[in-house]
C-alpha cells in the first residue's frame, strides 16, 4: 500500500512592505511521503516572497496555488494562474535538472527556482551553463541555515507571519523567528 501525503494547515500572514502587498492566506500544504519538512517549508517561503504577483501581475484576478509537486513532474510546486488559465509563474524548489525547467518555460510566462540545500552551490555551478538561453528563467538561492530555521518551524497547524522589507524576508510563528535574504543568482 502507497503511503499518503500528510496534510498541513498554515495561516500565513503576509506583509510585504517593498510591494505593498498586505493579505492573509489560509492554505493547505500536502507534504508528499518524500518530502522533508525543509522542502515544504522552502515551499511556503517562495509562495510569500512571490505573492505580491497576484495584483502585479494578475491584478488581483488570479489563483496562487500549491502544486502536486513530487506527486507530479509535470505540475509547478508553486504557481500563479490567471483567470484565462493562463501560467504567468512557475516555481521550482529544490535543484530540478534542466530538461524540467525547458518544459516549465513552454508552459508558463516566467520560472523561478528556489534551490535552498547545501549542495545548492555545486548543482548551480554544474547547470548554470545548460541555462543560458532560457530568457523566461530565475534562480533564487535560500541560505541553507534559514531553510533549516524554516523546517524546525514545521507544524501541522501552523500561524505564521511573513514581512517582507528592503529585499529580506522574516518569517515568524510561536516557535520563533528567521530571517534571510535571499540572494538572487539569476
Amino acid at each position: 500500500m502507497a503511503l499518503k501525503s500528510t496534510v498541513y494547515k498554515a495561516q500565513l500572514q503576509i506583509a510585504d512592505i517593498d510591494n505593498s502587498y498586505y493579505a492573509d492566506h489560509a492554505l493547505t500544504l500536502a507534504r508528499h511521503p518524500s518530502e522533508t519538512d525543509e522542502r515544504m517549508m522552502i515551499r511556503l517561503a517562495a509562495l510569500s516572497l512571490n505573492a505580491y504577483q497576484l495584483n502585479a501581475v494578475c491584478q488581483g484576478d488570479g489563483v496562487l496555488a500549491f502544486g502536486a509537486g513530487l506527486s507530479d513532474p509535470d505540475d509547478p510546486d508553486v504557481s500563479l494562474t490567471d483567470f484565462t488559465g493562463r501560467k504567468r509563474l512557475w516555481i521550482e524548489v529544490g535543484q530540478p535538472d534542466d530538461k524540467v525547467l525547458q518544459r516549465a518555460g513552454s508552459k508558463s510566462d516566467s520560472v523561478l527556482v528556489y534551490a535552498f540545500s547545501s549542495s545548492a552551490d555545486i548543482w548551480w555551478r554544474g547547470i548554470e551553463n545548460k541555462l543560458h538561453r532560457q530568457s523566461k528563467l530565475g534562480v533564487v538561492r535560500i541560505p541553507h541555515e534559514a531553510s533549516l530555521a524554516m523546517a524546525a518551524m514545521a507544524e501541522r497547524s501552523m500561524q505564521l507571519q511573513v514581512t517582507i522589507q528592503e529585499s529580506g524576508m522574516t518569517l515568524s510563528s510561536g516557535r520563533g523567528s528567521v530571517h534571510f535574504e535571499p540572494r538572487i543568482w539569476r
